[in-house]
């Protein structure tokens, strides 16, 4: 059981809910119950000469939280704290305006996090209004999450995500905040006339639908409208100066980022990370990264129920005779639990950072062959429209003429089945959509009377609304210590000529239509292939209906964006509730209610549009009653004899090739400290005309940065750093490079420099 604090350390209602959770539970409930929570071709008519119509700006910025002792967000698993560094996460943001009205201007923020978040959003939005009154507003921010599951954790402001992280970690919150807002005071600052074109490709070897027997429930007439199972097309929008020169780029391809295991524990940004790297870094080799003027960025489009595990799911039962063999198809179990049913990525056989590049690697090269091929014009005013709706009981009329409703937020039980990237625990499986219990052991768990439950108890009239989906988690009904779900969501669509985005705040498919519109899950959701074409058919139709856009409109889906809502399914697909329908948290019109409020807002994208859609309330502020468990750094002390910075291991004194691992160890010191935010822990420099020059830092994926605890009582730790030489590698004197900050019981923090011996590469 984790240790926690003293009662008197923590609020009134945190002990209160602590004490209720430990009185109900053992030491493994108590894991449990962190657990459950966590857990259209386009034409290619050729690129036209068109006088600019925009102004354009890119910027870049660091987002990454503490890399040490934090929970990290995905996968939602409370032994996965993070050790160390891979890859540094940031966010790129992408402003677009009307050259003739800069008024009119979108500002696309990618982020490398799992999820937008209404909390971050707000803090966003109310720094950028503060610094450019009436320029960026609540309407034309849109903040996209790449869904990566390695990335630092805690900042998300509902309660349920946060059960894993203990509570709220504001250092990570502040982190994404402000990196984010720096990626956008460069975007302003470098706003240029430009042009804007796009393509698209296909991509046949990053992504595998993850639960194909769900996706085969939907009606045969529907599946026979695609080829695959799966969205394997990327869009690409494509950034130019008035030259014509390529400033960068915004991709949308549907996959999940998880090509990194839950059992990794080095904070990285998966695999649109790896992506964006490697386009950055082939435009500009000899910049570090995040120090690039061309930004590429690479969105997370309809990405419910993709996956870049893409061998397939396989037993990994060691002694079983089921070892190695396919996981069952229907609910993805082994000897009949979810424990040992791993998805496997194209590098399972090397280790998961391999599968890591190849799919990040695929979607650069796919990209790169857009930008590099024919592509067509954007052209059109740019416009953006944002509301807030209340999911939790949004009553609407279904084309057939039946009203219906969404319901209060729920979790099925195979919510906490998990997926074939990131299993469960216990005897939950995925594709159980009966009422009855599936073990009469958690209905003890969940309590019989409303004074016991984790969540309270659902009505009769929730358990009908959300039927088939047997609850598990009643959330929309769980306000103690605050909420634990949404309830209200944001709806937003930006529109670029011809081509818009719609963005969404769960995970599904994502639409944009281009003259550009994008529709953003803005709400943070996930789609699933058959929802993209739903969604994306449904709001161009209405785009052209009523005259908004051409017979050219190109819609995209971008998501999870600005509230995370958790997934959304066709009814098809819900009813046979693997995760995606479990997690499809408003019931199962909630596809529908999204689609009607959609349509209803196409008219204010107009070119003559004027004025503003009704709207809900926004979701509460909740950030400043937000519990946080994890306790500040105390103190760091060097053992005796020793300074901070000390070598303990060093490199050898043979010469390396590539291929080869270099590594050293110092005396370290704990990194939540100092994040270090547009800087590095650690750099590799090379010996040039007698001066060392820096080569790599800690946002290099063959740079790995790892912090261990040696003694609690004592403040000692150490860094191993180390770097793996790649191929080209230029021979010569190198050294590894330890920045570090320490903190003393009584002062204040002060930063040390630890440096290895020089070595050499033949």
């Amino acid at each position: 059981m984790p240790l926690l604090l003293s009662r008197v350390a923590l609020p009134l209602e945190l002990c209160n809910l602590v004490a209720r959770i430990s009185d109900m539970f053992s030491n493994a409930l108590w894991y449990l119950t962190a657990f459950l929570a966590s857990s259209t071709v386009l034409p290619n008519a050729g690129l036209q000469a068109v006088s600019a119509q925009y102004l354009l700006g890119l910027g870049i910025g660091d987002i990454t939280g503490p890399v040490v002792e934090t929970n990290m967000m995905g996968y939602a698993s409370l032994g996965q704290t993070d050790t160390g560094l891979h890859m540094r996460e940031r966010s790129r943001a992408f402003i677009i305006a009307d050259a003739a009205q800069p008024n009119n201007r979108v500002v696309f923020i990618n982020a490398d996090i799992a999820m937008g978040d209404s909390g971050v959003r707000r803090s966003i939005v109310s720094q950028l209004s503060s610094q450019f009154p009436g320029v960026y507003t609540d309407s034309n921010i849109a903040f996209v999450g790449t869904h990566q599951h390695s990335g630092v954790g805690g900042y998300l402001e509902n309660l349920l995500p946060q059960i894993t992280s203990l509570g709220y970690v504001k250092q990570t919150a502040d982190a994404i905040v402000a990196g984010t807002v720096l990626a956008v005071q460069r975007a302003h600052a470098n706003l240029a006339p430009g042009k804007l074109s796009l393509g698209n490709t296909t991509i046949l070897n990053a992504n595998i639908n993850r639960s194909p027997t769900a996706y085969l429930a939907n009606p045969a007439e529907e599946r026979a409208r695609y080829e695959f199972d799966q969205d394997k097309d990327m869009t690409v929008l494509r950034f130019d100066d008035n030259n014509g020169n390529a400033r960068g780029l915004l991709s949308f391809f549907a996959v999940h980022g998880t090509s990194l295991y839950e059992n990794n524990t080095l904070v990285s940004s998966d695999n649109k990370g790896m992506a964006a790297f490697l386009y950055e870094s082939s435009v500009e080799p000899n910049s570090t990264p995040g120090n690039t003027s061309f930004i590429a960025g690479f969105t997370q489009s309809n990405v419910g129920d993709t996956s870049p595990n893409t061998l397939g799911a396989f037993c990994e039962s060691p002694g079983e005779d089921f070892d190695g063999q396919p996981c069952d198809a229907d609910h993805s179990t082994c000897g009949g639990t979810v424990e040992q049913c791993h998805g496997r990525g194209p590098g399972f056989r090397i280790s998961d950072f391999e599968s890591n590049r190849i799919i990040g690697e695929a979607q650069f090269l796919g990209a790169q062959k857009v930008m590099s091929g024919p592509l067509s014009p954007v052209q059109g005013t740019v416009k953006s429209v944002n509301i807030y709706m209340t999911m939790a009981n949004h009553s609407f009329t279904l084309p057939n003429g039946t009203t219906v409703s969404t319901c209060p937020a729920a979790m099925g039980f195979a919510f906490a089945g998990g997926t074939t990237d990131g299993p469960g625990a216990f005897d939950f499986v995925q594709g159980a959509n009966t009422s009855m219990p599936q073990n009469p052991f958690w209905e003890l768990v969940k309590g019989k009377s409303s004074a016991r439950a984790i969540t309270p108890l659902p009505s009769a009239a929730q358990k009908a609304c959300q039927d088939p989906k047997p609850i598990l988690l009643n959330t929309g009904f769980a306000h103690t210590p605050y909420e634990w779900a949404p309830n209200s969501v944001n709806i937003q669509m930006l529109r670029v000529g011809n081509f818009g985005p719609v963005l969404t705040e769960v995970c599904h498919s994502a639409i944009i239509s281009f003259s550009w519109i994008t529709i953003e899950h803005s709400h943070a959701m996930s789609l699933t292939p058959a929802l993209f074409s739903w969604i994306s058919e449904a709001i161009r139709a209405r785009l052209i209906s009523t005259g908004v856009l051409g017979a050219d409109a190109y819609v995209v889906v971008a998501g999870p964006a600005n509230v995370y809502a958790h997934y959304v399914t066709t009814r098809e697909e819900y009813g046979v509730q693997r995760y995606e329908g479990a997690s499809t948290i408003f019931g199962p019109f909630t596809l529908e209610a999204y689609i009607d409020k959609y349509s209803s807002l196409v008219p204010f994208l107009a070119d003559n549009a004027t004025g503003t859609p009704a709207s809900d309330p926004p979701p509460p502020e909740q950030t400043s009653k937000a519990i946080s468990l994890q306790t500040a750094v105390v103190f760091d002390a060097a053992p005796i004899g020793k300074k901070f910075g000390a070598v303990l291991t060093d490199v050898n004194n043979t010469p390396y090739h590539a291929g080869d691992t270099v590594s050293a160890q110092f005396v370290g010191a704990n990194p939540r400290n100092n994040l270090r935010l547009e800087g590095t822990f650690l750099t590799i420099d090379q010996l040039v005309n007698g001066q060392w020059k820096t080569v790599r830092t800690d946002s290099h994926p063959s740079t790995i940065y790892r912090w261990t605890r040696v003694s609690t009582v004592l403040g000692t730790s150490n860094v191993n750093i180390s770097w793996t030489i790649e191929n080209g590698t230029p021979a010569g004197t190198y050294r590894i490079t330890y920045n570090g900050d320490s903190k003393p019981l009584i002062g204040s923090i002060s930063s040390f420099t630890g440096i290895s011996s020089s070595f050499t590469i033949a």
